[in-house]
């Protein structure tokens, strides 16, 4: 008994002395942007102030928005949690540093008039507040496991405070509009698109009776398409800072990377699949490879594109404070770019599994199929966004595409229930034997004949019986809920949440700041 007391009291320790160490390191990374900025020849108290906000910032990011790009892998199990922290890391680094550009814009996304503000002191405090502001939600929404959207965090920050240094008319509410209605897009396109792929997928392999056959015709195709969505997105989002090129373009290049992928995919997934099973686990290890190089590829665009968008404020302090003017266009300096990345990895690494495992398992089951469909999603509904001139959210898109899967994956047990309603229904036998070889054969039938039976059932041509009992515990069986309700109502609050809060700490942190930097 004392022995159980002690080992209790030794893992309750163990959980304390991981969460000081995660502490410990933030601290040490922290300190150590004090220490460089204020080694610099041009220095202010401001800049270690912004500058320790912007790691800070970068420490949130990491801990919440990559949890989107790798949490689908880790739910299908294609990666472990060890192994999608590392390839996430290096491919964030990565593109933050090698794609992310030397220059970002000070205002975000246009939704304040900089012309309103009085002067380079009241921008400075502006952009701090703003960027304090959405490090905050960020952090609050990490603890209480909801996935956000750090872009919208920053733009309800920059509202905030914008409002509280200029007034209500130096918001662009046209442009705040398109932002709110992004709520409602990102998701429900991402949900239709990563849903109808998980469609397409069960119409043409796993409801097929010889599977893998299936999956030898149709896996290259998809692969071919995921090549061609990852190629254009990355051309257009990824490295648009170091080679913008018109969308007809970036869509002819990625059709023909999509070719070469597709002419090597097939033989590779036709010899892979002769060791695999005959089920839904042997097609399901056909997108492990698929799903691995989805997500460094999303984790590649993330670092380019929203990184520097992410430290975009402390870039705009930065700018201010050397040049003594406000501008729409501020360089990022290596060292402002270097605080983004480290402090994403740092962030992933120390914070990031709670909201790795929430997107990955908590929201609905995830296999390897279901994964890929939703790492699709991501990829082709920003592209087809960023052509209709939407405003949309990877986080919203990502975590939609997730709703999607499971909403449909419902929707087909129940569509399932029915049948096997139908059947009962229409039964003319009594014979145990017969019922069971009856919806044995309809388990495994394609969807054609599946369709047959029934039709054979409504004439009567075939004879098959159920007992009440049997009724009941099939019902029980297949309506059950596949998508976690308490989950979809803490995110969706989180979501529609993240502007208004963020926003107003903006405001109280922008009236603080100047309180005590006024004389």
């Amino acid at each position: 008994m004392e022995l159980e007391k002690l080992h209790k009291i030794e893992q309750a320790t163990w959980v304390n002395r991981q969460e000081i160490l995660r502490l410990g390191i933030s601290v040490l990374f922290i300190v150590g942007i004090m220490l460089y900025v204020n080694s610099r020849a041009e220095v202010s108290i401001m800049l270690v102030v912004a500058g320790v906000i912007g790691g800070y910032m970068a420490l949130n990011i990491g801990a919440n928005d990559v949890a989107n790009n790798v949490g689908p892998a880790v739910g299908s199990r294609a990666l472990t949690l060890t192994g999608a922290i590392v390839i996430a890391g290096i491919f964030e680094a990565g593109g933050a540093l090698i794609a992310g550009g030397d220059v970002v814009g000070t205002i975000k996304k246009g939704i304040i008039d900089p012309d309103l503000i009085e002067n380079t002191e009241v921008f400075i405090w502006l952009m701090m507040a703003a960027l304090l502001a959405g490090a905050l939600w960020l952090n609050v929404a990490t603890a209480v496991g909801a996935p956000v959207s750090t872009t919208h965090s920053i733009v309800g920050g920059v509202l905030g405070a914008g409002i509280a240094a200029g007034g209500w008319g130096i918001a662009d509410w046209d442009k705040m509009g398109q932002i709110a209605a992004s709520w409602v897009i990102s998701p429900v396109i991402g949900g239709v698109i990563g849903a109808s792929f998980l469609y397409f997928i069960k119409r043409t392999i796993t409801y097929k009776p010889d599977m893998l056959a299936a999956a030898r015709r149709t896996v290259p195709l998809l692969v071919a398409i995921m090549t061609l969505a990852f190629s254009t997105y990355l051309i257009l989002k990824g490295l648009k800072k170091i080679w913008k090129v018109e969308f007809p373009v970036a869509l002819m290049i990625g059709f023909g990377i999509a070719i070469a992928i597709y002419l090597i995919a097939r033989p590779w997934i036709a010899s892979h699949s002769r060791n695999l099973t005959n089920d839904k686990q042997g097609v399901n290890k056909l997108f492990t490879l698929p799903l691995i190089c989805s997500a460094a590829l999303l984790s590649f665009a993330h670092g380019a594109n929203d990184v520097a968008n992410s430290v975009g404020p402390l870039a705009a302090i930065n700018d201010a404070l050397t040049s003594g003017a406000i501008a729409s266009k501020a360089s990022i300096p290596m060292w402002v770019m270097m605080v983004g990345a480290i402090g994403i990895v740092l962030g992933l690494a120390l914070y990031g599994p709670k909201l790795i495992r929430t997107v990955g398992s908590e929201i609905t089951e995830l296999d390897k199929t279901r994964a890929f469909c939703v790492a699709l999603s991501a990829a082709i509904t920003v592209i087809i966004a960023s052509q209709l001139g939407l405003p949309v959210s990877s986080t919203h898109i990502a975590v939609g595409a997730i709703f999607g899967v499971g909403f449909l994956r419902e929707y087909i047990k129940k569509s399932y229930a029915k049948m096997l309603e139908e059947i009962q229904l229409h039964h003319l036998g009594s014979d145990k034997a017969v019922v069971e070889e009856f919806l044995e054969k309809f388990r495994y039938a394609g969807m054609e004949e599946k369709n047959s039976m029934l039709k054979q059932l409504k004439q009567h041509s075939a004879k098959a019986d159920l007992s009440k009992k049997e009724r009941r515990s099939l019902k029980r069986v297949y309506h059950n809920e596949l998508v976690k309700r308490s989950a979809l109502l803490k995110i969706a609050t989180a979501w529609v949440i993240t502007v208004p809060v963020s926003g107003l700490l903006a405001a109280a942190l922008f009236f603080m700041i100047r309180g005590m930097m006024l004389p």
